[in-house]
């Protein structure tokens, strides 16, 4: 068996919905990224509504064991982590459906050049492009 050879489709699809740094986001690769925001948006509230409950504080008073009580507010300190990291992360968005409204989006901050569509599939809150991204990471 040889290497298998790409679906014609797929490349064909990959064609029109990447672009690479430096060009300009279509009409389509902006109408697909804020549905992706919306969906991100719309399961990050529900899991800070369904999360609520573990993020809250243990009860000290409730009549169980020592090393439960240990494990229940040791999960209850990740919850609270992970509640805060959904609310850092659901605020990003928030701006970046803000950025989407008035055309500020795909735009990097640093040197305004456009993001790639790939990066802002993965990442659609993403502020930098990856160039100046690297040099801000130090990577």
């Amino acid at each position: 068996m040889g290497p298998k050879k790409p679906d014609e489709a797929a490349v064909a699809s990959a064609d029109t919905d990447d672009n690479d740094e430096g060009e300009d986001l279509s009409a389509a690769q902006l109408e697909q990224l804020g549905a992706d925001v919306d969906a991100a948006i719309a399961a990050l509230e529900v899991a800070l509504a369904e999360n609520g409950e573990d993020a809250a504080p243990v009860d000290l008073e409730a009549p169980i064991g020592r090393l439960s009580r240990m494990d229940a507010m040791q999960q209850q300190q990740l919850a609270s982590a992970r509640q805060r990291l959904q609310q850092q992360r659901l605020t990003a968005l928030t701006a970046a459906k803000a950025r989407l409204a008035d055309g500020r989006y795909g735009f990097c901050r640093r040197c305004s050049d456009p993001i790639a569509f790939r990066r802002l599939r993965v990442q659609p809150e993403a502020l930098l492009c990856l160039s100046c991204q690297r040099s801000v990471s130090g990577g």
